[in-house]
């Protein structure tokens, strides 16, 4: 695994609001890694997606979690349930190298997610992750693991440089629409998006305020994929619910400091020696 950022690397995710690194896990790491990844979804039988898709009107609709459910296989929090799993999310070298990139005093993890691309699965919709989730902050960040080689022709991620820069948090759904982000951002309809294959092995790193999405898999193949999403040391609840479990989102109001370890605990603090 890489150990730190280069500076051009961290130039870049700071300036674009993403950035590939192709070389990020050695061979015999991605087959821990896929093998992990694979025992925990056979595991976790179920599909588990608790998304809130707007936070007026409540779940998706029938029709919209049909299609959702064939953009991607998805499985969250695996580290909660799998030791194997648990092992490689909390290992310190990878918080270290996500918080140095991020440049923040301390990171916690929000959520771990593996995202499996199916044969011929849907496109996912242009979105911004940290609208979803339980705390509102422009310097969260996600760390993207490519399982498989991930192509133009089996769905790649397309990130819209610049576009965390807009700070803004409105959501949009992962739905059919694949363009609907671009209704809300309309000044960002014309910046041309970067497609961003990466091989087996690569990390993707973007900032949760990042426009993003992915294409269809055009394959018969399935694009394995799996993320850690990081919330910074000190963030508070926002009142959305997202993922968090019933009765912890029973103890919180708005403003409270979500630092629970045993739901989001603290992964990296700049100390100079990780946690």
């Amino acid at each position: 695994m890489r150990k730190e950022p280069t500076p051009e690397e961290a130039r870049k995710y700071h300036e674009q609001g993403f950035v590939a690194i192709p070389d990020f896990l050695e061979d015999a790491e991605l087959e821990q890694w896929r093998a992990a990844v694979d025992g925990a979804i056979a595991a976790r039988r179920e599909q588990v997606l608790p998304f809130i898709t707007d936070r007026g009107r409540g779940r998706r609709t029938e029709e919209e979690q049909h299609y959702y459910e064939r953009v991607f296989t998805q499985r969250i929090n695996l580290w909660q349930s799998n030791e194997a799993m648990r092992a490689l999310v909390f290992q310190p070298a990878l918080g270290h190298f996500v918080g140095q990139l991020a440049q923040v005093p301390g990171l916690r993890i929000w959520t771990d997610q593996a995202l499996v691309k199916e044969p011929f699965g849907n496109p996912t919709g242009y979105h911004l992750d940290v609208p979803f989730w339980s705390f509102s902050s422009p310097d969260a960040i996600t760390i993207w693991l490519a399982l498989d080689d991930a192509t133009l022709e089996n769905g790649c991620l397309f990130y819209v440089p610049g576009s965390h820069k807009a700070a803004k948090f409105d959501l949009i759904d992962i739905g059919r629409d694949i363009g609907a982000l671009f209704d809300i951002y309309p000044e960002w309809r014309e910046v041309t998006a970067v497609a961003c294959p990466v091989p087996a092995g690569g990390a993707l790193l973007h900032n949760g305020l990042t426009f993003h999405g992915a294409g269809a898999n055009m394959t018969p193949g399935r694009r394995r994929a799996m993320t850690v999403g990081y919330m910074p040391d000190g963030s508070t609840f926002n009142g959305t619910p997202n993922i968090l479990p019933p009765e912890y989102l029973a103890t919180l109001e708005i403003g409270d400091p979500l630092d629970s370890e045993s739901q989001n605990p603290l992964v990296f603090r700049r100390d100079g020696n990780g946690i």
